[in-house]
């Protein structure tokens, strides 16, 4: 394996750990509102006005042009994301942050094995080994642990 510079580590460290917090944020949100989808509108609002305002100052809108370009399933990545923030807001505060983010992990974990096996959605192709199966069992197992405790 490549070596890779420090901040690259860091970075999804620190997104992950910011998961549970947003998680619990939105759940604040969808009671006060008395609406998960209501929550979840929110949390885009906010995102969208900040990613606008920092494509505005990179003066790196993208044309309409390379718009069209994308294929009908990459526009799908926002729904993935309205159905993770949805499904935060109303889990994670029914279920406790470290049992939501363990059951988090879990699904993120098999999927990128699926992904990485495959090679879709634009991953190097990287074969299931052994060795990730087993890390995905300890996964569960900890999943189990959490659920237990």
């Amino acid at each position: 394996m490549p070596t890779v510079a420090w901040w690259l580590l860091a970075l999804p460290l620190i997104a992950g750990a910011m998961l549970p917090l947003q998680a619990g944020m939105n759940g604040e949100v969808a009671r006060h509102l008395s609406s998960v989808m209501n929550a979840a509108l929110v949390s885009f609002a906010v995102g969208t006005l900040a990613l606008f305002c920092i494509v505005l100052a990179q003066r790196d809108l993208p044309g309409l042009q390379s718009l069209r370009g994308i294929t009908w399933w990459h526009w799908g990545s926002g729904l993935l994301g309205v159905f993770l923030i949805a499904t935060a807001a109303f889990a994670a505060p029914r279920v406790g942050a470290s049992l939501f983010m363990a059951l988090l992990l879990a699904g993120q974990l098999l999927m990128a094995l699926l992904l990485d096996h495959f090679g879709w959605a634009g991953y190097r192709q990287a074969s299931i080994s052994l060795g990730k199966v087993g890390g995905i069992v300890l996964i569960f197992a900890g999943v189990w642990l959490i659920r237990r405790g």
